[in-house]
């Protein structure tokens, strides 16, 4: 039996110190989501077969980075146990900042010819070292920072910061787009908001530094675990987190990510609404993602879930094949899909931690989880892309729903765990 000590002395701090730098972790990750159309434009050589050509490309380096992820949570996962939570998160935002600078320095093919890609790729693989570490230590620093029967919301807080820092990239590029004539964006304006993302990094990391550690004494006295040790010992709880998350991260990088660009491709809606339309919705759903949270700790986790799994399961095509050459059908779409997205996101923090054990718990959830993610959300803007490329856009919507409806047979099965006492 694990002993379990009180929770931190400073919890608002705590919140404030993972919150500040995954909002800045992940605006890095999702400026390059929303500027995709025009990165492509100026890394990638044009094809006289398809202007999807540079697109596709284009996310196909975005899931290149997706599959580092794995690699960061396994790697920033076991400093985490090894050396700390803190000590994890200072890595990955540091990390964070300098990949978000090198693409915004990244060169064009025009200048540089088959060097500027090569860069690209090289900046998307350590943002994606980053991001699969930052979501091993964060979750495990949030939960472990939560007050008895208030994991659920401070887990929650892993999404609100996630949002805003989509948030914050979708405004950013939103205000850009919207004020910048169509050359200077495509030639220089792009790059703004990738130099913005390394300066705040350096704020980020400032906010880290002063976090309480949440890892307990006992544990820092014990012996180190093994890199591999999670997978080794506990290879049920790692397929499980699998099974949890392959339909949420589809479904979050469907409705978050690729959506305006999905919207633009398959229904004529203009890069300017779809842009605003995005950010519109993403406040709705940070605004959710505590009610989601407080709700799973008094109910349980599995209602939520379910929630989640099977509405999409059953209203993913119907939502998606709705979207017309209209705001405000796209936004009343997003904020439907959103709504239904929230029963996984703002608890599957609390899941995950509450799943392994404090030895390894930040390497256990870190590599599964961000190979589910790369595996499946990664990949969701190439094969809805590459769907369309095809001439069968529509195939991608039961592609989304298929995957929902198995995540729920999981969920069904998914023992109860929200109110057991977490050991740390």
């Amino acid at each position: 039996m694990h002993p379990v000590p009180p929770p931190t002395r400073r919890p608002l701090r705590q919140l404030l110190a993972a919150s500040v730098g995954n909002a800045v972790e992940w605006y890095d990750w999702y400026a390059y989501t929303f500027l995709a159309t025009y990165i492509a434009g100026q890394v990638f050589p044009k094809s006289a077969d398809s202007s999807l050509v540079p697109l596709l490309s284009t996310f196909a380096v975005f899931a290149v980075g997706f599959f580092m992820r794995p690699v960061g949570g396994l790697l920033m996962g076991a400093v985490a146990d090894r050396r700390g939570r803190r000590s994890a998160l200072t890595v990955t935002i540091l990390l964070m900042g300098g990949s978000s600078l090198l693409v915004g320095l990244t060169p064009t093919y025009a200048a540089a010819g088959l060097l500027a890609p090569v860069v690209l790729v090289l900046a998307r693989l350590l943002q994606g070292l980053s991001v699969g570490g930052e979501f091993a230590a964060s979750t495990t620093f949030l939960v472990e920072s939560a007050g008895p029967g208030r994991r659920g919301l401070f887990s929650s807080f892993q999404y609100v910061s996630t949002t805003l820092g989509q948030l914050l990239a979708s405004g950013v590029a939103a205000l850009l787009v919207n004020t910048l004539a169509e050359d200077r964006m495509d030639s220089w304006g792009w790059r703004v908001p990738f130099v913005l993302g390394a300066v705040l990094s350096l704020a980020g990391f400032w906010i880290r530094r002063g976090a309480e550690e949440t890892r307990s004494a006992e544990q820092a006295r014990a012996p180190r675990p093994g890199l591999f040790e999670a997978l080794r010992r506990h290879p049920r709880e790692s397929l499980l987190i699998g099974g949890i998350t392959a339909g949420g991260t589809l479904a979050y990088y469907t409705w978050t990510s690729y959506l305006p660009t999905y919207a633009e491709l398959t229904a004529g809606v203009a890069k300017s609404d779809a842009l605003l339309a995005g950010t519109v919705s993403l406040a709705f759903f940070a605004l959710l993602q505590p009610v989601g949270g407080l709700l799973s700790d008094r109910f349980g986790r599995r209602p939520p879930l379910l929630f989640f799994g099977l509405g999409s399961a059953l209203l993913s095509v119907p939502l998606l094949h709705a979207l017309r050459d209209s705001f405000a059908v796209l936004l009343l779409v997003q904020c439907a899909g959103m709504l239904l997205l929230t029963g996984f996101t703002s608890i599957s923090a609390a899941v995950n931690a509450e799943i392994f054990p404090p030895r390894v718990r930040a390497a256990g959830i870190g590599f599964p989880y961000s190979l589910t993610v790369a595996l499946f959300g990664g990949t969701a803007p190439y094969v809805g892309t590459l769907f369309e490329e095809l001439g069968r856009p529509g195939i991608f919507p039961w592609y989304v729903a298929v995957l929902c409806l198995v995540s729920s047979l999981v969920y069904l099965r998914l023992p109860e765990t929200a109110h057991r006492e977490l050991a740390r």
